[in-house]
């Protein structure tokens, strides 16, 4: 009887030590891919000359929100935000309906000439044309200075073609098969049964073309002039460059420029990049939570078969 009781003594001492562990490991890892975003957050409502320096570590110091209210004073700033939203909803619901079309499509094998299609569109990964011919291809079609250059080239991708197919062949071809018996055509088969069982991969897809379209900005540096078309992170990439060049001016003015020094010192180019990336990231951060019971599903599906 003792020796069952000492067993029984050891073996919760040993779960004891490894919950502790355990919850140790894991903190320590919340930790590490909380404190990035909690340092942005404390430095940008800091003292700007502190943060400036360095010394805002793991509390506020100097409290305040100038900083923000400099932000969201820029000029343009609302309509900015609009086209980023738009092109980040329009353009994410168009690659996600086309991945998840291309992908159920290049598992039939009714389809014509289906392996050719397949590689001529895969072989697009490691390939590309370059920065001055695709510059002419969207000039000549159109697209510069106009919205849906931040749609369109960006519909057909071929990773996100690969996941879905892979996703497909993991469903039972009897879905099919039924849905033919009853005498349903192709379009219809993809639309009302194959669809509506997707949700996975497509919430797996929407989450990696939702983050690339919200930061994207090179696209505007490369296609638009139009300012009423600038999206909120290129505004916000020319906002973190004018106050690099206002305090590089306040350094170089000497005891000449005092209203520029004042300027410069009241906004640091790092007060400004604290702010900027905080404002970036947060409403890619809510997305996370809203498709994380299928992310992991998606992805993990997706990536069984090459």
């Amino acid at each position: 009887m003792s020796t069952v009781t000492a067993g029984v003594q050891r073996r919760h001492a040993g779960d004891w030590i490894f919950t502790i562990i355990n919850y140790g490991v894991f903190l320590l890892l919340v930790f590490l891919c909380a404190y990035p975003f909690y340092f942005l957050i404390i430095n940008s409502v800091s003292a700007n000359d502190v943060s400036a320096l360095g010394d805002v570590r793991w509390w506020p110091i100097g409290f305040h929100l100038g900083n923000y209210k400099e932000v969201f004073h820029l000029e343009g700033l609302p309509l900015a935000a609009v086209v980023s939203l738009g092109r980040t909803v329009i353009g994410t619901a168009a690659t996600v309906l086309a991945s998840a079309f291309l992908g159920f499509m290049f598992t039939q094998s009714k389809m014509w000439a289906r392996q050719f299609w397949y590689r001529f569109v895969i072989v697009t990964m490691y390939f590309s044309a370059g920065l001055i011919p695709v510059f002419i291809i969207m000039k000549t079609l159109g697209l510069t200075n106009n919205f849906w250059v931040y749609v369109l080239p960006f519909i057909v991708q071929p990773f996100f073609i690969i996941l879905v197919k892979t996703y497909v062949e993991s469903m039972p071809e009897s879905l099919q098969e039924a849905a033919e018996v009853d005498g349903a055509n192709i379009v219809q088969i993809f639309f009302r049964v194959y669809l509506p069982n997707m949700t996975p991969i497509l919430a797996t897809v929407a989450i990696f073309s939702a983050v690339a379209q919200w930061n994207s900005f090179q696209d505007t540096l490369i296609y638009i002039t139009d300012q009423s078309l600038y999206t909120l992170q290129y505004l916000l990439y020319m906002f973190i460059n004018q106050a690099n060049s206002l305090a590089q001016a306040a350094q170089n003015s000497g005891g000449d420029m005092s209203s520029i020094i004042s300027a410069a010192t009241s906004q640091t180019p790092t007060s400004i990049r604290m702010t900027v990336s905080v404002i970036v990231v947060l409403p890619i951060i809510f997305i996370y939570p809203l498709f994380q019971r299928f992310f992991v599903k998606g992805i993990m599906l997706g990536a069984v078969k090459g």
